[in-house]
């Protein structure tokens, strides 16, 4: 990790970490974190088990993982959510 994280910046990455649909890429152009630093703060971050279930379930999931997403061009996307440049910690 290339500075400390505050709390609320931990928050987040763990809350976009757990989203199904929130890409790594999207968590390391925000936040500075590659997909293993990623991993490694959920380990530290949750329970055991929960960290098992988590990595299970996001474990070669193509909407995890950017270069596997075959996104379409008419996606949904929330009218609430912010592009992800301009997705800040301020939501709360």
């Amino acid at each position: 990790m290339k500075h400390a994280l505050s709390p609320q910046e931990i928050d987040r990455i763990v809350e976009m970490a757990w989203e199904d649909r929130t890409p790594f890429d999207a968590i390391e152009a925000q936040f500075g974190l590659a997909e293993k630093e990623v991993i490694t703060l959920m380990r530290q971050q949750m329970k055991p088990s929960s960290f098992r279930m988590w990595r299970k379930r996001v474990q070669g999931r193509a909407t995890k993982h950017q270069a596997l997403a075959l996104l379409e061009k008419g996606r949904f996307k929330c009218s609430r959510q912010r592009m992800i440049s301009g997705n800040k910690v301020s939501k709360r």
